[in-house]
């Protein structure tokens, strides 16, 4: 096992969990692991562009996609969690219906306004709103969060009055009510997948971090961070 530090870059969605991880990694004996966090389609880029980390966490989908550049490493995508997007509104505020698709429609149809994310999640949000063709209604009242700013945030502030992310990233915000995730046939989820960067000059320390960040014993914390492990 190499002692030099491992670095990594990673989306927001997943920063919180990824620190406890680091330090639970530490605590097994395996070293130094820094996570940066950033807007999810700033660290693709980065990625891309040939910037030297050893691991990258991101959707398993834009790790695909590093995969098919040669970015990262042939056969070391591993998933870590499933991430399921839930819904907030600002601390103290009445709880709309959101139990069912027919329920959360109109929700949505009576909102003022409505956030959502930049990531991946956001994408498959404005897919759901086309299905249900209730886009065009929406489309002066949904707000997107700026990359790296939690929708949790704005609903917080009062700057929207609905906003939908992943369960992960509103779970922690003070100031807003989770109601709960999408109701079924709704339902958002986004895996989340770790992979060994083609830049890293340490692949066997990152391909046995990416074995623990997998292993069973990591399953209470990811859980605790309001992932399901994948």
């Amino acid at each position: 096992m190499s002692n030099h530090r491992l670095t990594g870059i990673s989306s927001m969605a997943t920063r919180a969990l990824l620190a406890e991880l680091a330090a639970a990694w530490r605590q097994h004996g395996g070293g130094e692991v820094g996570f940066e966090s950033v807007g999810g389609v700033d660290a693709a880029r980065r990625v891309e562009s040939g910037e030297a980390f050893d691991l990258v966490v991101l959707a398993a989908d834009a790790i695909d996609k590093l995969l098919a550049s040669g970015r990262v490493v042939a056969g070391s995508r591993t998933d870590l969690v499933h991430s399921g997007v839930a819904v907030a509104v600002r601390a103290g505020a009445p709880r709309p219906d959101i139990g069912s698709e027919a329920a959360l429609r109109q929700t949505l149809l009576a909102a003022h306004s409505v956030g959502y994310s930049t990531g991946p999640s956001g994408v498959a949000l404005l897919r759901l709103f086309e299905r249900w063709g209730i886009a065009e209604p929406l489309r002066e009242r949904i707000v997107q969060a700026p990359p790296g700013v939690p929708v949790g945030t704005l609903v917080a502030r009062g700057e929207v009055e609905l906003g939908f992310q992943q369960r992960s990233e509103l779970m922690h915000l003070e100031g807003i009510d989770l109601i709960g995730e999408m109701p079924a046939g709704a339902q958002i989820v986004t895996t989340f997948s770790a992979a060994l960067c083609t830049a890293s000059t340490q692949p066997d320390a990152v391909r046995e971090l990416l074995a623990f960040l997998r292993s069973p014993d990591t399953a209470m914390l990811k859980r605790q961070h309001g992932f399901e492990p994948a």
